[in-house]
């Protein structure tokens, strides 16, 4: 795909966050079992829920667009989930390996919340409000998951990985 317009840049942006919502989809359960926290793992069941629904929301305006949402391969997601699955491998204490997960999530929510807000802003500028309300919608709940993380990193996981307690 050439890109000659900023339509056509908008337009392969939201199928390059299309597929990295997909990828996520499937590593989200990998990562809720992996916590040892019961906080942190419900905040990666729930930020699930949250992904089949900004998967849906880029399909509706894909439809609108009379487009199909798939053909794009999104390679930043691919690379920040095998830095998550090298976390996932991880001989480490819990509390540790929470905290990772940790700073591997928020990796993700970065990379999203960026997507996010370009594309959110293409909208506008094309005069769709309609998307930019969805796309802003979303953007609002990858804000609301990262802060999330950090209020559980800074609350609990984190000092519990300076001094993590051994099993024996």
């Amino acid at each position: 795909m050439k890109l000659r317009t900023l339509q056509d840049l908008y337009v392969s942006e939201l199928k390059d966050l299309y597929n990295a919502e997909h990828q996520l989809l499937k590593a989200l359960p990998k990562m809720a079992k992996a916590a040892s926290n019961p906080q942190l793992a419900e905040a990666f069941t729930d930020h699930l829920e949250e992904t089949k629904g900004q998967i849906e929301r880029l399909e509706t305006i894909f439809k609108k667009l009379d487009l199909s949402p798939k053909g794009k391969t999104c390679k930043a997601m691919q690379g920040l989930l095998e830095e998550g699955n090298e976390v996932l491998e991880e001989d480490a204490e819990p509390s540790v390996k929470d905290a990772a997960l940790i700073a591997a999530a928020q990796r993700i929510e970065h990379y999203e919340m960026a997507g996010y807000g370009c594309v959110r802003t293409f909208a506008r500028l094309l005069g769709d409000k309609q998307a930019a309300d969805l796309l802003q919608e979303t953007l609002d709940e990858e804000g609301t998951a990262d802060k999330k993380l950090t209020d559980l990193a800074e609350s609990v996981i984190n000092e519990g990985a300076v001094h993590p307690v051994h099993a024996k």
